[in-house]
């Protein structure tokens, strides 16, 4: 960027900051009228050999340097200023204001009334809203006859928060027409933690102005920013889990090598109380039996088999009627 000063008739300076390309392009075209036409103004040739001397080169320096002047204003967008001087300012307020870069480019709106008396409210985190003339944060429009009305302005910002919340505030507005002494306006926006969106739901929610100062806009608003960050904790359950991993893994370890380098063991039989661990199946398959079975194990069979001895003796021909004749 570079700073150009002007001087009008009343001799009145002003301060221009214009980009740095379109200086040097300015000083390019003009740089051959500013040092050789001059000596030349006289000679008949001169407009022939440098038709940069001309009316039309005046007129496409002042174009120039318009779309220089109009693009630094564009850019030159301004910002949150917090109270106090610049190396005063609280160093917790510009931490929040850095929490809140992501809102930056995006705008707020809401509209509220009806008929005449239909308001549209517009909302930016640390830029400018409404006309961009302002330096306003935050605007009211009616929208019945288009006045607008700067609610807050950047350059009397304050911010500070809690666990789930942040309160933004522009001072500095508008005056009160018949309200409240005639104080400045000022807009103090609540944003709420909602861990689900970016920031939405800009809404009004009430203008006190009843009192005689310190009259206020009161504005809400849900954004994941003002949301503390997410501390994780394990669950009576997962502590419980992790306790038991430590514990068969102990178990198991501690039992290998017990085997392997006190008993002496080879192979399976490395394993901690492999013989329990064998049978394991069938204790499981008992003691299911014995819970689960509702016939009692010691009733009395209702037919008992009859013995060799209860047996009389029958005759061995007692068949020979069946044989073929």
């Amino acid at each position: 960027m570079y700073y150009l000063l002007l001087m009008p008739k009343n001799h009145t300076f002003y301060t221009i900051r214009i980009p740095f390309i379109y200086y040097m392009f300015t000083c390019f075209i003009s740089f051959p009228s500013l040092l050789i036409l001059p000596a030349l103004r006289n000679t008949h040739s001169s407009k022939r050999m440098f038709p940069f001397y001309s009316w039309r080169t005046r007129l496409l320096l002042l174009l120039f340097l318009a779309v220089a002047v109009r693009e630094s204003w564009q850019t030159e967008e301004k910002t949150c200023d917090l109270v106090g001087d610049k190396e005063k300012e609280s160093k917790s307020e510009l931490a929040l204001l850095q929490r809140l870069t992501p809102l930056f480019n995006k705008s707020f709106e809401s509209t509220v009334g009806q008929g005449s008396d239909t308001y549209i409210y517009v909302f930016r985190v640390c830029r400018e809203a409404g006309n961009h003339t302002s330096g306003a944060g935050l605007v009211q429009i009616n929208k019945s006859n288009g006045k607008e009305t700067v609610v807050g302005r950047l350059n009397q910002t304050h911010i500070f928060n809690g666990s789930n919340w942040i309160m933004l505030i522009y001072k500095g507005g508008d005056e009160y027409d018949n309200h409240c002494g005639k104080e400045q306006r000022r807009a103090v926006v609540m944003i709420s933690c909602n861990r689900h969106t970016l920031a939405d739901n800009f809404n009004p929610v009430t203008e006190e102005r009843g009192k005689v100062q310190d009259c206020f806009y009161l504005f809400e608003m849900d954004s994941s920013l003002a949301c503390s960050p997410e501390v994780s904790h394990l669950s009576v359950g997962s502590i419980l889990l992790v306790i038991f991993a430590s514990l068969v893994a102990v178990y198991v370890i501690g039992g290998f090598l017990y085997q392997r380098l006190v008993v002496g063991a080879k192979g399976m039989e490395q394993f901690p109380h492999l013989a329990f661990w064998q049978d394991l199946g069938n204790l499981v398959a008992d003691g299911c039996d014995f819970v689960c079975r509702s016939k009692p194990r010691n009733v009395p069979a209702a037919y008992r088999g009859v013995g060799d001895d209860q047996l009389g003796e029958e005759s061995e021909e007692r068949d020979d009627h069946l044989l073929p004749m």
